[in-house]
């Protein structure tokens, strides 16, 4: 019988004498030479997954340039939308005086000779002056050329004191706002008389 002493080497080999290396409870440590080789191994990543900084500036520059365009295109939109409402609505207001120019103009009409004649021709001049400001003046005077654009006829008259095509009368006045019609003239156009054979 063996002692307990004879049992195991002190060294950790088994007391048989057979060399075999008795279990160990630590797992084997890696050689000294292995530990950079790894480490540099895991740190290198293959050059076709890393980012092109090139390109992705690219892309950032193309997408601020697309962002400052619209940026433009909203503004000039934006621009356009004011200027449309502002003609809207001082060609509103036009329309609203030339209802005043109406009822001044028929009342000189029925009374040329009248009392209140001055009156009205200076009321009327003031509205002028109104129309003037806005940009804005009456159309359709007596000589006139007759122009589809800026007249409508509303009856011939025949007459050999003037040509043909030649303003008569003006039977409700127009307002043009530069050359933009607001409203064509009322007129009475002459034409040459049919002479009898």
């Amino acid at each position: 019988m063996q002692s307990s002493h004879e049992s195991e080497d002190p060294r950790g080999r088994a007391a048989d004498g057979s060399g075999r290396d008795a279990p160990r409870d630590t797992p084997p440590r890696p050689s000294a030479d292995a530990g950079p080789r790894h480490r540099e191994h895991a740190s290198a990543e293959p050059e076709g997954e890393q980012p092109d900084l090139g390109d992705e500036l690219a892309r950032i520059e193309d997408r601020y340039r697309r962002a400052l365009a619209d940026l433009d295109n909203y503004r000039k939109r934006a621009t356009r939308e004011v200027d449309r409402r502002v003609a809207e609505a001082r060609e509103a207001a036009l329309r609203d005086w030339l209802l005043v120019v109406d009822s001044v103009e028929r009342a000189i009409g029925m009374e040329p000779d009248g009392p209140c004649y001055d009156g009205l021709r200076a009321i009327l001049q003031q509205i002028d002056m109104v129309l003037d400001r806005q940009g804005a003046k009456r159309i359709g005077d007596l000589g006139d050329t007759f122009d589809p654009e800026r007249h409508e006829a509303v009856a011939v008259r025949a007459s050999e004191d003037v040509p043909e095509r030649t303003v008569v009368e003006v039977q409700r006045s127009g307002v043009a706002q530069g050359d933009r019609v607001i409203r064509p003239a009322q007129v009475v156009v002459a034409r040459a008389p049919e002479h009898a054979h």
